[in-house]
């Protein structure tokens, strides 16, 4: 099939150029427009009691919302607050309410704190309808211009936080990241290629042709998303640059060594081309479709979140390995040799090469390269016991100077760390409550521990239904905010309410609790399913029943490295609280996926080499000689590129590059290159049983060896 494809795509590079060009201008004409959302409510299931509460409150109190954003009061000094300075307070939010300001419905200052360090205002806008409705955004913006304009010649410092606001700094953030990861990507990227093939020919290559598929990507995944109602988090078109310029990078460089080693051995461009398409064409869709699969597992999760990652993703992986196999080929066989110029080193091999020697030494210690390599993959993995989850996605998506976050961290002056997001809940009865129930739950709750203040209950209208809101002592997202919400919280709102009533506690950190919920359910789902049919794909490309087992062995340790080195790094060095919730399944996706995708190139290599009648260890060594240099400049490829995240000056893409590229780092140049040839080798025929995939084939049958002719 390969071969016909190449043969065809290297006859008509023209036409298929021409069919690429239609399709991008067909997507580009008809696709909608990629949107994202921050609201985390929207990523969760409706059986889950968060949900269930905020469903309630937006039936009951249809016209009464919470505060959109606060505006944060403290002196510039830093001492208590006057009642000179509480006074311009109430009178500067009293000015700010009655300028009207577009798409802000009012502003009320609040008393100041009991050590009267900090006094807020409350700020009520219109309501957001859509993910792609920017009033609120619009309305934060001329807000923070009015208040400085306010508190600039008094004593006063102040700033905008809340959750509009938080909102509003994670988008900026979200697109001086994009223009920061994409920058840095193809810098990287047109570095790398020019250090690895001497020729700006081939380092411009993927940059065009990337270029001018991923409009296709994105609009697929807009129509996708459009089609299915999928919520996409505002990190993945980050994470979409990253995957089709890296993903798609590493297809053609495997595409080009391939190619350039058919040149040495003497055949014809063209020629080369198809051979080239030929011999890497099942491998590189294998490898593909292993990514593509665990992509697509996501969709089994209970999180819109993931339920939405997977997909786009998958049909980004689909789109590179598309253009890879047809676009490329058509557009080298166009330029055929000149696709190196400057450079002659494709017309030699170099004698001596790292590679050579590296497989050299494993081919004779094989046991050596294992245990080494086994032993780095265990130590790192030790750490990964000490995971901690976070589950705040808003402020972790954006940087720690933004105003929103450092307005937040101002008000733990005085207030509960809680305040900027309190917690619902809700109180419902048959009938109207009484004050004197009322007075009671409310006391209960006051009494739980965590809980720093308890609100005077707002009421419906036909006063059935009852919304205390709570702010707790610890940070929304928190681990100590999420056990007072997951237990005692969640325990006395059910247990204290009076009878015949019910009670849900929802806000954000009772969202936390149940995204943790649905994680700990999506473990036991997705990465099991993921594994199984990785496992199946790596069975019927490999012939064997045995390889697949420890494959993914290798893999899962080097999951395990991953998550290890993550934890040593942010929680032990860095000091931070944990690791943003979802990096195991990002993680376990990508250097599963990407791992088993250098894997199955190292296999197929040593199983090609098997094939022209060398034994275990003189196959592991060719192996590596000859793919060796092809990993290793996809993984450093692709680990640079997943480490420009960690420019974004954000928590959630910082640690997702890290994790990310560190994983590829692993899987590329621990696992691919020196554990598994190496257990290949030492394991030896019994690799590919039940099958006979490492046979010797006869010379006069050997297709691959007989010239393809061009017509």
């Amino acid at each position: 099939m390969f071969a016909r494809l190449g043969s065809l795509v290297v006859r008509r590079p023209w036409w298929t150029i021409g069919a690429w060009v239609l399709i991008i201008v067909a997507v580009a004409a008809t696709a909608p427009k990629l949107t994202s959302t921050t609201e985390q409510s929207s990523f969760l299931p409706s059986h889950y009691e968060s949900i269930q509460a905020t469903d309630l409150q937006q039936k009951s109190f249809p016209d009464t919302t919470a505060p959109a954003a606060i505006v944060a009061f403290e002196r510039s000094d830093g001492q208590p607050l006057t009642s000179d300075d509480t006074a311009s307070v109430e009178s500067i939010a009293a000015q700010l309410n009655s300028t009207h300001l577009q798409n802000v419905t009012a502003i009320a200052a609040s008393p100041p704190s009991t050590n009267r360090l900090i006094q807020i205002a409350e700020v009520q806008m219109v309501k957001v309808t859509s993910s792609s409705d920017t009033r609120q955004n619009d309305a934060v913006k001329a807000l923070r211009t009015a208040l400085q304009d306010k508190v600039h010649d008094t004593d006063l410092k102040a700033g905008v936080t809340g959750t509009a606001a938080q909102n509003l700094d994670a988008q900026q953030s979200s697109t001086k990241s994009m223009a920061i990861i994409g920058a840095t990507t193809i810098g990287l990227i047109l570095v790398l290629l020019l250090l690895v093939f001497r020729s700006p020919v081939i380092a411009l290559l993927p940059i065009v042709v990337i270029g001018a598929i991923s409009g296709v990507a994105n609009g697929l995944i807009a129509a996708v998303s459009k089609a299915f109602d999928l919520k996409i988090d505002s990190s993945v078109s980050s994470i979409l640059v990253v995957v089709l310029f890296g993903l798609g990078t590493d297809y053609i460089l495997f595409l080009m060594f391939r190619y350039r080693e058919r040149l040495r051995a003497g055949e014809e461009p063209k020629t080369a081309m198809v051979s080239a398409v030929t011999r890497v064409g099942e491998a590189i869709t294998s490898a593909a479709g292993t990514v593509i699969i665990a992509f697509l597992a996501l969709t089994l999760s209970t999180l819109g979140l993931f339920r939405a990652l997977g997909p786009a993703l998958a049909i980004a992986v689909a789109t590179t390995l598309a253009a890879g196999l047809t676009l490329v080929p058509a557009i080298v066989s166009l330029l055929g040799t000149r696709v190196f110029w400057p450079s002659k080193a494709w017309q030699r091999e170099p004698q001596g090469a790292t590679a050579a020697r590296l497989g050299r030494a494993l081919g004779r210690r094989p046991a050596v390269f294992a245990v080494a390599a086994g032993g780095v993959l265990i130590v790192f993995g030790v750490f990964a016991f000490g995971f901690d989850p976070t589950f705040d996605l808003t402020s972790g998506a954006t940087s720690n100077a933004s105003e929103s976050t450092v307005y937040s961290t101002e008000l733990l002056k005085g207030m509960p760390a809680g305040v900027t997001q309190p917690s619902d809940v809700l109180l419902q009865a048959p009938n109207a409550l009484s004050s004197s129930e009322l007075e009671s739950y409310r006391n209960a709750l006051s009494r739980v521990d965590g809980v720093g203040q308890v609100s005077e209950p707002t009421l419906s209208q036909d006063n059935s239904v009852a919304d205390l809101k709570v702010a707790l002592t610890s940070s929304p997202e928190s681990d100590t905010a999420l056990a007072t919400v997951r237990g005692p919280l969640r325990s006395t709102a059910h247990a204290a309410a009076p009878p015949g009533t019910t009670a849900v506690v929802g806000g954000m950190t009772s969202m936390f609790v149940d995204f943790q919920a649905a994680m700990n359910h999506d473990y036991t789902i997705v990465f099991p399913v993921a594994a199984i049919l990785i496992m199946i794909v790596l069975a019927l490309l490999l012939r064997s029943l045995v390889a697949p087992w420890y494959l993914m062995a290798s893999v899962f340790l080097g999951f395990a490295a991953t998550l290890g080195a993550s934890v040593l790094v942010f929680q032990h060095l860095q000091h931070e609280s944990g690791l943003i919730f979802m990096l195991p399944v990002i993680m376990y996706l990508f250097v599963v996926a990407l791992g088993t995708d250098y894997n199955i190139l190292m296999v197929a290599r040593l199983r090609e080499e098997a094939r022209e009648g060398h034994d275990p260890r003189r196959a592991a060594a060719m192996a590596l000689h000859h793919t060796g240099p092809t990993i290793a400049s996809a993984g450093v490829i692709l680990a640079g590129t997943f480490a420009s995240m960690m420019l974004a000056g954000n928590t959630v893409l910082s640690q997702m590059g890290f994790a990310i590229s560190v994983g590829i780092a692993i899987a590329a140049f621990v696992m691919a290159m020196f554990f598994t040839p190496a257990l290949t080798a030492l394991i030896g025929h019994r690799v590919w049983w039940p099958g006979h995939a490492d046979t010797p084939r006869e010379a006069k049958a050997d297709a691959e060896h007989e010239p393809v002719r061009l017509g």
